[in-house]
């Protein structure tokens, strides 16, 4: 239905983001928050249409798409006033010292859009990671233009988001290259996006494959440039001798919810579960393959999606020393996953990678570990993660102090007793963690810490007032936080 945007319009596309990009720079930070509620507006006045074709592309059930509908408007607004509060903007101010020897000049410092960025949408969220979800608002707060790739999964979908972004730009009477949306399945319309030179950053949400490939073009170029991609996490569950012992069947019962949520299509989903060998891992165990073996399976996202976790799935099932300890009960149908539970030794988990890949979709692995200290080398041998769990009492936590930190080590969001699946939007949450979680750990791409992402630091030194930001102006116009001479405050410069 779409067309594959071609190099020649890709360069066109480019050159009229770069030009905008000239002037939304210099729009307010009321003013581009203004911009990000109307989006908001425009997204909600598309109504019951937008979750009808989203409904239709993706296989989501209704109730799920006006969930995160309202998560998406919930990131745009949020982020917006986040964006006008102007904390993100980490604005620092040292008054010049004149008597010092030598003489202390004023400098001050705050972060700067850096300029077009290419966000590709994510397969598993039509709304809130794609079009206009986190990556598009984040980067319109930092002040920077934004060229959206759809995702061929749903691209009517994000064609309709798109519409209404477009019509936020054109109310504000702001230039079109503000926000552009184009169409590509082949990797050829992915690799000009990220080579040509006004592309400045990237958004992604995806595959390991697919974030690694768009990582390495954008480090290939003659000017590297960032590339914020979240891309693989099989968020380990680390379950603690004690908690087990008094909590085994409910745990069990508690994570046959999550890792069957959404037919376990989220980058958040449970895919290792690891415990000591012992009559509470085998209660838990029981109790867990009791309870997937009742839940029936579900319509994955595509048939991509569907064919990749069957694959995925029989592959792990393949491995020597791997036991399938339950799956559904009911069959499957055509692009249905069906929910599987599997086992395996600690020996044989650390020395087999092909265990340690994702299986996206309703699929965990249980660890069995003969002792705490195996448990240790597991934590060790696990790569960078968005999450980790410990299911745990204090006595637990206190008395495995190294393993602790072990496994946060290895997280972005390290949880106590709950399960990692949900993500809340708010100033605190970190999505995000080391590789090959995702390509930059320092970054989150939930939350409006996420604006920075999007942002560069300048310090302007022995300007005049009058020629300086509003941001860095000593009267504060803008009434914003700034750390001066070392102390947090709003009160101006006299």
């Amino acid at each position: 239905m779409f067309r594959d945007i071609t190099k020649e319009e890709i360069n066109k596309v480019m050159e009229s983001a770069w030009s905008a990009f000239h002037v939304y720079r210099k729009r307010s930070l009321r003013e581009r928050a203004d911009f990000m509620r109307a989006i908001a507006t425009e997204i909600e006045a598309l109504g019951d249409e937008l979750i009808a074709v989203a409904g239709k592309e993706t296989n989501l059930p209704e109730a799920r798409l006006k969930g995160e509908r309202a998560r998406t408007i919930f990131q745009l607004n949020s982020y917006a006033t986040a964006c006008e509060k102007g904390e993100w903007l980490e604005a620092r101010i040292d008054t010049a010292v004149p008597d010092k020897n030598p003489p202390k000049p004023d400098i001050r410092k705050m972060l700067v859009p850096l300029g077009p960025v290419v966000v590709f949408g994510a397969s598993n969220f039509p709304f809130a990671y794609s079009t206009a979800g986190g990556d598009t608002a984040t980067a319109f707060a930092a002040g920077c233009p934004v060229i959206v790739k759809a995702h061929p999964a749903h691209a009517e979908t994000s064609e309709l988001v798109a519409k209404a972004i477009t019509r936020a730009v054109e109310k504000a009477g702001w230039p079109a290259g503000i926000f552009t949306h184009v169409h590509g399945t082949g990797f050829e319309v992915g690799q000009a996006l990220i080579e040509h030179p006004y592309t400045k950053a990237v958004g992604f949400t995806g595959s390991f494959s697919g974030g690694k490939q768009l990582f390495d073009w954008a480090n290939a170029r003659r000017e590297p440039i960032p590339v914020f991609a979240e891309m693989s996490s099989i968020n380990p569950v680390f379950l603690l001798p004690e908690k087990l012992k008094i909590a085994a069947s409910e745990i069990a019962k508690q994570y046959a919810g999550s890792v069957t949520l959404g037919v376990g299509q989220f980058c958040t989903n449970p895919g290792l579960l690891i415990g000591v060998e012992g009559e509470e891992l085998s209660q838990f165990t029981a109790t867990l393959a009791a309870e997937i073996e009742t839940i029936a399976p579900a319509t994955m996202l595509h048939d991509g999606i569907s064919k990749n976790y069957s694959q995925k799935r029989e592959q792990a099932l393949a491995q020597t020393g791997v036991d399938t300890i339950s799956i559904s009960k009911v069959k499957a149908a055509e692009n249905q996953g069906s929910p599987t539970i599997a086992s395996v030794s600690a020996e044989t988990f650390i020395s087999n990678p092909v265990l340690h890949q994702e299986v996206f979709g309703p699929y965990s692995l249980i660890i069995r570990c003969k002792d705490l200290q195996q448990m240790l080398e597991v934590a060790r041998h696990i790569e960078g993660q968005l999450t980790a769990t410990l299911m745990a009492t204090e006595a637990d936590i206190i008395n495995n102090a190294e393993l602790v930190d072990a496994v946060q080590n290895l997280c972005g969001r390290f949880i106590l007793n709950g399960v990692p699946t949900g993500v809340e939007v708010c100033l605190s949450m970190q999505h995000g963690g080391p590789f090959p979680a995702t390509t930059d750990s320092r970054f989150s791409s939930v939350g409006a810490d996420g604006i920075k992402r999007f942002a560069r630091p300048v310090a302007f030194q022995n300007w005049v007032n009058e020629l300086l930001p509003d941001e860095l102006k000593n009267e504060n116009p803008l009434g914003i936080w700034r750390t001066v001479n070392d102390e947090l405050i709003k009160e101006p410069i006299h």
